[in-house]
């Protein structure tokens, strides 16, 4: 299989994986809301949130590690790519370790003096509070190995399981509705069960099948390996760490203002567009890999059109879930939830909207990766972010709507996505105009058309369900503009040549 054909399969598997467990997600978060109520909900999402914060960290070492396999696979080193994978190990390990030592000595102040907490939910807070930090660590020791999957574009596993995953949570969420002991506590003891799964599922697949993949022993441990390791994953910690706690951070600044109610609404948003990046995240995953073996190979023109690529696909396929989201919010939360909380539509709108901003750019961040240009990256890009967080306390502590904290939102969203060209400009020598011209102009004409065919259904048509067919039109109509003017001629040959071919042939 060609690069451009593992790219096409690993995307399709991720986007079957993304379409299943949105469908699940979504279903098992109605359960969840029904059986905790939007208080213990929204207790969760807060409590879980606080320490799910510092999960950035794992998705931060995920992306270190895979950036190092894949360009030492890029550059055939076959040593360099075992004493990475042990050392990688060894570092998840130790700061995993760190971490519970720490969170364990902050539980106290943060349930009983952080936190906005009803007194006779205090001890359940606490519990799940507990739960939260083992899933932390769990997350950390799975780490190497889903990245080992990445590097090995081994993705269809990935999505296996990731897909397994989304029916055990609806599973629990099932079984949360028979329970007759204390629901909130029972569910973070059930989410700690799924991330036990999630370890033993990557790590015994991958010690059988990856030559590389082995328990290290201490005295694999190596300063040089180590120090670069933590070098370019503390950077990346600070650049992932910006995203969450811009994230999480607004979610405590509107528990400050307005209590744990408006944490619900908060909370529904931030599943709503994780559910719907996983889409463009899909292309991401697909795509990094030969993104990175591309510059460890010394080819940066085709790293950099890869990267453009990723980023146009990205925000297409963003796009073509989010738009028709945007317009029928009100009545998909509705039919979801059935009692919606306040505020989750107009929280649900922005992140969405503030998510296919960010698509408009998001391959630079990979390109930016394989270069190795992290630190001055993350200070330049990814502060930008966190001034969403006193803009938005500002605009809150003048008296303004919670609607404010949205605008800075995705104001701030923007601004970091239009940052990354001049970025790399400077540093890889990207064109700032043909990536417009590719990218901008290519995507911004079918965002367009599927703006306007879903306005169009929302603005003559009404009817029970009416948001299934307003979803279904704009996929149809978003494939056929993507097809003609999203995509090239170069792209259109290459997807039929690679892909229809071939299931034609069979």
């Amino acid at each position: 299989m060609n690069s451009s054909q593992r790219i096409v399969v690993n995307t399709i598997a991720q986007y079957t994986r993304t379409i299943i467990n949105v469908g699940l997600s979504l279903y098992a978060t109605r359960l969840i809301l029904l059986a905790l109520g939007q208080t213990d909900f929204g207790i969760y999402s807060v409590v879980a949130g606080v320490v799910t914060m510092l999960s950035f960290m794992t998705n931060a070492l995920i992306s270190t590690t895979q950036r190092y396999l894949s360009f030492n696979h890029g550059k055939g080193d076959k040593t360099k790519v075992y004493q990475v994978f042990g050392n990688s190990v060894l570092l998840h390990l130790f700061i995993g370790l760190g971490l519970l030592v720490v969170l364990g000595a902050l539980a106290y102040p943060v349930i009983y003096s952080v936190l906005h907490i009803e007194p006779t939910r205090l001890t359940a807070a606490m519990s799940v509070y507990i739960a939260a930090v083992v899933m932390l660590l769990l997350a950390f020791l799975t780490a190497p190995f889903r990245a080992l999957f990445i590097a090995r574009e081994n993705i269809v596993y990935i999505s296996v399981i990731d897909v397994i995953d989304g029916i055990l949570r609806l599973l629990i969420a099932i079984f949360l509705t028979f329970i007759t002991y204390d629901k909130l506590i029972s569910y973070a003891v059930l989410m700690t069960g799924i991330s036990v799964f999630n370890l033993l599922a990557f790590a015994i697949y991958a010690l059988r099948h990856f030559e590389e993949c082995h328990i290290p022993r201490w005295r694999e441990l190596d300063k040089t390996y180590l120090r670069d390791l933590s070098s370019f994953a503390g950077w990346t910690i600070y650049s992932t760490g910006c995203i969450l706690a811009r994230t999480q951070g607004l979610a405590i600044i509107l528990n400050r203002f307005f209590g744990s109610v408006i944490n619900a609404a908060y909370g529904i948003a931030q599943q709503v567009t994780g559910a719907v990046q996983f889409v463009a995240q899909s292309v991401m995953n697909a795509m990094s890999p030969q993104i990175m073996k591309a510059e460890g190979a010394g080819e940066r023109q085709r790293m950099l059109s890869l990267a453009e690529s990723s980023s146009k696909y990205a925000t297409l396929l963003m796009a073509i879930a989010a738009i028709p989201l945007v317009f029928e919010m009100p009545e998909v939360l509705r039919f979801w939830l059935k009692e919606v909380p306040d505020d989750a539509v107009m929280f649900c709108r922005f992140v969405l909207v503030a998510s296919v901003c960010d698509q408009l750019t998001i391959g630079l961040g990979t390109a930016n990766q394989a270069i190795g240009q992290i630190r001055n990256y993350s200070l330049v890009i990814n502060t930008i972010k966190v001034l969403t967080l006193p803009a938005a306390w500002l605009g809150l502590y003048l008296g303004l709507p919670a609607v404010c904290t949205m605008w800075c939102y995705v104001g701030f969203e923007l601004t970091c996505a239009l940052a990354r060209l001049v970025f790399l400009k400077m540093t890889a020598g990207l064109c700032i105009s043909q990536f417009v011209k590719n990218v901008f102009g290519r995507s911004l004409v079918p965002i367009g058309i599927m703006t306007v065919a879903c306005y169009a259904c929302v603005r003559w048509m009404e009817f029970p369900y009416r948001f299934l067919l307003t979803i279904v039109i704009c996929g149809v109509v978003g494939s056929i503009a993507i097809w003609f003017v999203g995509l090239t001629g170069y792209e259109r040959n290459t997807f039929k040549n690679n892909i229809l071919s071939k299931f034609f042939k069979k």
